[in-house]
């Protein structure tokens, strides 16, 4: 046996072994990594998420998830808040009165339902029987919808309607408004779901 198929073998042996030590180191990294961020187990238990609105234009939504949950993040138009007093007899509970607690922080019980009229954070999810409604912010006469629709949301599951503050019409299934999530505002482009008060 030559010196150089020794050197060769050793060599061999050294990549392999090497290769297989990085994996492993790998592997064992990657829990670790994870770690940081909030396990599948906390998010459905209620961990707060936080999200960037910067990139929201007026009249986009963004939709993100919190306790298994659509979160809807809405910057209005000026055109929709206006819109808002114009439905209010329209409304069930404009003023947020049923089940505040549950459905509408206090600082959420305003005509626009937010902490800043321009942003709507409300939970996507129908009050009947847990449909999620259908974006309908187009203003006047559709399918399924008034002639004098001023934008919001539809139902599809049985016809509830609600204004782009959550707020439900009034002889609807629904029984109540969207539920307002706890929420507060790290910064001006940073919203934070999930917890509203300052640790």
């Amino acid at each position: 046996m030559s010196d150089s198929t020794v050197d060769t073998d050793k060599r061999t042996w050294l990549i392999a072994s090497s290769c297989a030590g990085a994996v492993g180191g790998a592997a064992v990294a990657v829990p670790f990594i994870s770690a940081f961020s909030p396990s599948e187990r906390a998010k459905a238990a209620g961990a707060a998420v936080e999200v960037d609105i910067s990139s929201i234009k007026p009249g986009e939504k963004l939709t993100v998830e919190w306790r298994g949950k659509p979160v809807w993040v809405i910057r209005r138009t000026p055109e929709q808040l206006e819109a808002l007093k114009k439905v209010e007899g329209q409304l069930a509970d404009p003023d947020s009165k049923r089940k505040p607690e549950e459905l509408t922080p206090e600082y959420a019980r305003n005509q626009a339902r937010s902490i800043k009229p321009e942003f709507f954070v409300g939970v996507g999810i129908c009050s009947h029987l847990g449909c999620s409604p259908s974006d309908k912010f187009q203003m006047g006469p559709q399918p399924s919808l008034p002639d004098d629709w001023q934008g919001g949301f539809l139902c599809p599951c049985h016809g509830s309607t609600f204004d782009m503050a959550g707020r439900v019409y009034k002889n609807k299934p629904a029984p109540d408004n969207l539920e307002i999530p706890p929420h507060m505002y790290l910064t001006e482009t940073r919203l934070l779901i999930g917890e509203d008060k300052k640790a």
